[in-house]
């Protein structure tokens, strides 16, 4: 059984995106944490998506819908500068597991950030609900 792994203590980088992603996806705070060019890489859209409008939209969005009361992270590999996070979550009765990797700069502000889901059930349930939810933003925009 994998437990839930500790989300204090961690490098600075990292626990500034535990702080965002655990205790209440702060929307400000994620916006700052953004490098203007940042690289958002996405388990669904072939091309990497670049800068930090697109790339707060997507995080925006898979906060509001992975980032349900089921989730949570399960192994943590911190590298200071760069860190993997594997999660898990439930979306619609599918379990979904999957992996945030994440590089910041020396500033502490995301410069890439790759998403990897997993089995193909959950992936198609994550491709439909980012979908919905990025269309709410954009309609509420």
């Amino acid at each position: 059984m994998i437990m839930e792994i500790p989300t204090k203590g961690h490098s600075p980088h990292l626990q500034a995106w535990f702080d965002y992603m655990l205790d209440g996806h702060d929307r400000a705070l994620l916006h700052t944490m953004l490098h203007p060019d940042v690289v958002f890489r996405s388990p669904v859209v072939h091309t990497p998506q670049e800068g930090r409008d697109i790339t707060f939209a997507y995080l925006t969005a898979a906060g509001n819908t992975l980032g349900n009361p089921s989730f949570k992270y399960t192994r943590v590999f911190d590298c200071g500068d760069k860190a993997v996070l594997e999660f898990e979550t439930e979306m619609d009765g599918i379990h979904v597991n999957g992996i945030d990797m994440i590089e910041w700069d020396a500033e502490g502000r995301i410069t890439d950030f790759k998403v990897m889901v997993r089995p193909l059930k959950a992936m198609q349930t994550v491709h439909a609900a980012m979908g919905r939810m990025l269309n709410e933003m954009k309609a509420g925009a």
